[in-house]
């Protein structure tokens, strides 16, 4: 049994740590509304250039001038999957669920017998996924050192994709995220990028489709060239941005649950520490009576 001493110590660490959490729950939210506007502020731009590149992606269905991020490479053997984590943890659940889908998709491809490449985005998931399939890993980026993701620092990793596309080091590009939903519930995603996936038709409230009302200059097949490769760097950037909100609201639900953890932890060691201090006065007092009466 721990003696008072042993007690007192580690109810005084406890508390230091409950501290720390609460400090760390109380900046996560601070963070998170900033970050959960910046992921929301995103999602239309995002969710709007993919309905105009399906509408003018619909038209160059079984053509043989369609652009290739469009149609690949007409081979379905080598993945490449874009992994993107957060650079820190304390963060609950949020980085191994998005590396554990990313394991569990590249088990799957790689019992098909397809070839693997993994490219990881933050430092937790390279540590998470490097143990297991630290051969599969061609590039690791961290995001360490930048105070906010700008659209240009998503730019090279796009970048460095559509080059690897280009040299024909893939056939299909797949990425990993989470989708913010709120506080409590981070969704892990995968998503295709390459070859481009879109939804062919935008319905008006109405019902009647929208792509009528457009006409394309230059031509549409220019159009797509310019952005499908734009499209890959702005896809990223949003599941960056969905990945910060999510990480910071993972951290809050975490550190309050730690924090709320950590005043159990308390009042249960103060308990042990009163009753353990009781009976050792009870022992002394027995002691001083006893000895009283033998005098």
């Amino acid at each position: 049994m721990a003696s008072l001493k042993d007690l007192k110590n580690r109810i005084a660490s406890v508390k230091a740590t409950q501290k720390i959490t609460k400090a760390m729950k109380m900046v996560a939210a601070a963070k998170l509304r900033r970050a959960q506007d910046a992921a929301e502020a995103g999602r239309p731009y995002a969710e709007r250039m993919g309905i105009v590149l399906g509408n003018l992606a619909a038209g160059f269905e079984g053509r043989d001038d369609a652009p290739k991020l469009m149609t690949g490479t007409g081979q379905d053997q080598i993945h490449l999957l874009l992994v993107c984590t957060a650079e820190r943890g304390l963060c609950g659940g949020f980085n191994s669920s998005i590396a554990r889908l990313a394991r569990e998709y590249a088990d799957k491809l790689l019992s098909e017998g397809k070839t693997v490449k993994i490219v990881t985005v933050g430092k937790k998931g390279h540590d998470a996924l490097k143990r297991g399939y630290g051969q599969y890993i061609v590039e690791n980026i961290e995001l360490r050192g930048l105070k906010s993701i700008e659209f240009s620092d998503t730019k090279q990793i796009g970048d460095l994709v559509m080059g690897m596309f280009q040299d024909e080091k893939f056939d299909v590009c797949t990425l990993f995220y989470a989708q913010f939903q709120s506080v409590i519930s981070q969704v892990p995603t995968a998503k295709q990028l390459i070859p481009a996936q879109f939804e062919a038709k935008d319905e008006a409230e109405d019902g009647s489709s929208e792509d009528a009302l457009y006409e394309y200059e230059p031509g549409e097949q220019e159009i797509l060239e310019t952005l499908l490769p734009r499209n890959i760097a702005i896809q990223i950037f949003s599941a960056i941005l969905e990945n910060g909100a999510s990480e910071q609201g993972a951290r809050m639900a975490a550190m309050d649950s730690a924090t709320r953890n950590a005043g159990e932890m308390i009042d249960k060691l103060t308990t042990t520490y009163n009753r353990q201090r009781q009976a050792q006065i009870t022992t002394e007092l027995i002691e001083i009576i006893a000895g009283a009466e033998a005098l």
